[in-house]
């Protein structure tokens, strides 16, 4: 059975994105800093309504693949080295995070989403997302995503189907349901409480993403030691 720091380390991630993703829209009109390709989406709105922001929305998928490709290279190195980087690369994302933080109490507010502060401002958080993405990917294959929750809902709404009327050859595992299920509910109270924070707070709500980031690095450390990947 899983140690309970195991089980609340993909909680505290989606947590976190959902706050990142939901305060990097509000703040940096309409930019998604983990769930890059939505920016497709708010880019065609900024051309259409001739707003703010479209230069940052361009960016945000080559920079978040940039950083992915730069992870998994950085990875490899520490694994050539009987190093794991799963805690090195935590330990980035927190760093990225707090800069993230500075740069928006810094410049903010962000009434130009195509200002250079905005954009440095975005592309940090994007890559602190993009890090976050790799490792989970990599290291908690086995746990839901903790950025994009369309599959994940997807699945859970199929679990849900086949307990209700189950088909031949089907056995959703209960175990499986609730874990997606908690993770989408947990990553949606992270988008509520950014929103709520960002009413309150303004460009000072990015202080908790690098707090929370920094309890997900504890949760690691102190979960039992995985071999090098």
């Amino acid at each position: 059975m899983p140690s309970v720091p195991s089980r609340l380390l993909p909680l505290v991630l989606s947590f976190n994105a959902g706050f990142v993703d939901t305060a990097g829209f509000l703040a940096l009109q309409g930019l998604f800093t983990a769930h890059v390709t939505g920016n497709f989406v708010t880019l065609g709105a900024s051309l259409a309504l001739g707003t703010s922001g479209a230069l940052a929305k361009l960016l945000a998928l080559p920079v978040f693949c940039t950083v992915v490709i730069a992870s998994r290279w950085f990875g490899t190195l520490l694994s050539h080295r009987s190093a794991h980087p799963f805690v090195p690369l935590l330990v980035i994302k927190v760093l990225l995070l707090i800069a993230g933080a500075w740069l928006a109490i810094h410049f903010g507010p962000f009434h130009d989403g195509d200002s250079w502060q905005a954009i440095t401002t975005g592309m940090v958080l994007v890559a602190a997302m993009a890090i976050q993405n790799a490792v989970h990917r990599v290291h908690l294959a086995s746990s839901p995503p903790s950025t994009l929750m369309t599959g994940t809902t997807t699945q859970v709404m199929l679990d849900i189907a086949d307990r209700i009327y189950p088909r031949q050859g089907t056995d959703a595992p209960p175990a499986r349901l609730m874990q997606m299920a908690t993770n989408v509910v947990v990553f949606a109270i992270g988008c509520g409480v950014a929103a709520l924070l960002y009413t309150r707070l303004n460009v000072w709500c990015f202080v908790v993403p690098p707090a929370v980031a920094a309890v997900a690095l504890i949760l690691r450390i102190a979960g039992p030691k995985e071999t090098a990947a």
